[in-house]
């Protein structure tokens, strides 16, 4: 198991060898400084805390300041904590790139949706809409929030009712990965991930990978059909 923090850069289409065009996604993958560890004797279990993207030291409080000293790293933007037993036996100080996923390998995408905001029932859990006609003053409401005489003096914790939709975290599993360039630091994945452009992904070695590489399949010659 591995993973790594990279920053979702936007879509664009590569061609295979012979002619398929494939969405990728663009996801920027810049050093990830390990600044900590999480260790079993002391936290419970064993992990990673990684900073991503420099930050300007006269922006931090001596509290955040104290953690990269301690690290003798430069100030990031981002923490974030990382498993896995392939990378747990790097030292403070090393730093994580693109190279760690090749082309071909399958992985799992983490990020987080984009969101709706503050949104209704009928549009946040499909609600039907009450009558548009013979004077009825019901359209988009959120019904009764009766208890049918339990609890009468609350409302049960899991009514539908309107209000923030999302952002959520949301995984996509057993995305390929078509390209990885650590020159550039950047991984290209098929397919699209969760998230708006700019926000920061994770990606992981798969939790449910059949072991099995999709097939490039070359494109159909529709001027031999019915042949």
């Amino acid at each position: 198991m591995k993973s790594i923090i990279g920053r979702k850069a936007g879509m664009t289409q590569v061609f295979a060898a012979d002619g398929t065009m494939y969405p990728v996604t663009v996801i920027e993958v810049l050093p990830n400084v390990i600044v900590d560890k999480r260790t079993k004797e002391k936290n419970g279990y064993e992990a990673l805390i990684v900073g991503y993207e420099d930050k300007a030291e006269r922006t931090l409080n001596k509290a955040e300041l104290g953690i990269y000293k301690k690290a003798n790293v430069a100030a990031k933007a981002h923490l974030y904590e990382l498993k896995g037993d392939e990378i747990y036996g790097k030292a403070i100080g090393e730093t994580l790139t693109a190279d760690m996923f090749q082309a071909g390998d399958v992985v799992d995408v983490i990020g987080h949706n984009k969101g709706h905001g503050y949104t209704g029932t009928i549009k946040k859990y499909h609600m039907t809409i009450g009558p548009k006609g013979h004077g009825s003053g019901y359209h988009r409401g959120i019904g009764s929030v009766a208890n049918n005489g339990r609890d009468n003096n609350r409302v049960i914790p899991g009514k539908h009712m309107s209000g923030h939709w999302g952002p959520e975290q949301v995984t996509i599993q057993n995305v390929t990965v078509v390209e990885s360039n650590l020159e550039k630091g950047y991984i290209l994945v098929k397919g699209g991930v969760p998230g708006p452009k700019k926000s920061i992904v994770m990606l992981r070695s798969p939790i449910l990978h059949q072991f099995k590489k999709p097939e490039v399949k070359a494109p159909v010659d529709l001027s031999k059909k019915g042949e």
